[in-house]
């Protein structure tokens, strides 16, 4: 793409009314537009990204035997009714609606109920079973601190996956296939170091759940991490009892700060029971179907990459989800650059092509701040010399490579 086909534009200054990092660097750079406390628009480089963190997610749900849907984001008030969550106190996030005719709906905040109920039609038998269904949906929550950025919104896109199983047995093979489905997640976009699995409580869901927590100095919440068993507890549950089925103690363990990435949860029957979500097992008996709940939420990741990764400069972006690899910048040598960019598209190396008409510290400085992974520089030197100064975002470090080298050097890299 032509840097001047891009109608978002970068910013020297975030706005004075925004707090968080990853907000600030992300709104400068133009891939985000700020709409309202807790509620961003996803610009054109942003999309990209949120994409590819999507893909990676999907690849990975469906390489476990996922099941990709789509369920409504309008709730039927009846049908929470019948597990108690519609006017449940502990549930402060509801956005709820009445209509002219007085109905009432919720926008959904998570989607137990809806796909418990979706599954009594398709369950019946243990032959129908295990199932594992996911979708990427949006969800509204009334956050009472949206002041996180991206971290924390109030209309967001989460990938929150449900697990149906026979037996107790059945769905602990179940949770540990998505579990380690989240680890190789967490890897490829940039964040593995530093994301734990935390032991921490359930919430409105379950007793206990783990939380896959990001190790940053702008999280919200505390974990306690003992760094030779990488076993890691939430502070809400640090108790004596928790530290003993874990066999921990408290003077191994070290305080740190993180942002929640994910969370994975046992929901048991609590809702096949009330919803009527039965299976006829081997023996011809009816039982309750098993179920579990995972959640990733991709405008998170996407924020605490931007919180983690980032220095002084600008953005970060893995490859692995960066909105372009290469960012090719061009000096007063448009006619070779245009080439080179060509050559580069046609052998399928996703590139932004700087050809506006400005000095080269903005667009050095822009570049930076963009945070894609590879800079490629042709200017006067490069016609002389037929060499493209090639710079990793991540490095000091320049190399020249031959323009005819470039498309095997990006291939291989």
């Amino acid at each position: 793409m032509r840097q001047t086909q891009l109608f978002t534009k970068t910013k020297k200054e975030a706005p004075k009314d925004e707090v968080s990092k990853n907000a600030q660097l992300l709104i400068r750079a133009g891939f985000v537009h700020k709409e309202m406390a807790g509620v961003y628009s996803f610009l054109p480089l942003g999309l990209k990204v949120l994409s590819n963190i999507i893909n990676v997610i999907r690849e990975e749900m469906d390489a476990i035997g996922g099941q990709e849907l789509a369920l409504t984001a309008l709730q039927d008030k009846e049908l929470w009714q019948k597990t108690d969550r519609w006017d449940d106190k502990q549930v402060d996030v509801w956005f709820k609606t009445a209509l002219k005719n007085g109905t009432e709906l919720g926008l959904g905040w998570t989607h137990e109920e809806p796909i418990t109920r979706l599954m009594t039609q398709q369950i019946a038998s243990y032959r129908d079973l295990p199932v594992l269904a996911y979708q990427f949906q949006t969800k509204f929550r009334n956050e009472t601190r949206a002041k996180s950025g991206i971290m924390r919104m109030r209309e967001f896109m989460m990938k929150d996956m449900y697990s149906f199983a026979r037996t107790e047995a059945e769905h602990q093979e179940l949770y540990a296939r998505v579990r380690a489905a989240y680890q190789r997640i967490f890897e490829r976009v940039g964040l593995g170091g530093r994301t734990y699995a935390a032991f921490a409580s359930g919430g409105a869901f379950s007793k206990y759940s783990e939380e896959f927590q990001t190790v940053s100095d702008a999280g919200e919440d505390l974990i306690y991490i003992d760094e030779t068993s990488g076993q890691a507890l939430n502070k809400e549950v640090l108790t004596d009892e928790v530290l003993a089925d874990l066999g921990l103690t408290r003077e191994n363990l070290v305080e740190k700060k993180s942002i929640e990435v994910g969370n994975i949860f046992t929901l048991g029957t609590k809702f096949s029971v009330p919803l009527g979500l039965t299976f006829k097992d081997e023996t011809g008996a009816m039982a309750p179907v098993m179920m579990g709940c995972y959640g990733i939420g991709p405008g998170r990741v996407m924020g605490t990459i931007a919180e983690v990764l980032s220095d002084a400069a600008g953005l970060v972006w893995p490859a692995s989800v960066a909105p372009f690899k290469v960012h090719l910048l061009s000096l007063n040598a448009d006619e070779k650059t245009l080439e080179i960019y060509d050559a580069l598209t046609a052998a399928g190396i996703e590139t932004l092509y700087d050809d506006r008409d400005t000095s080269a510290g903005d667009k050095f400085s822009d570049s930076d701040l963009l945070g894609i992974p590879y800079r490629v520089v042709i200017g006067k030197r490069s016609l002389a010399s037929g060499q493209a100064e090639v710079k990793p975002r991540v490095s000091a470090d320049v190399e020249m490579i031959s323009f005819e080298g470039l498309v095997s050097y990006f291939t291989q890299h």
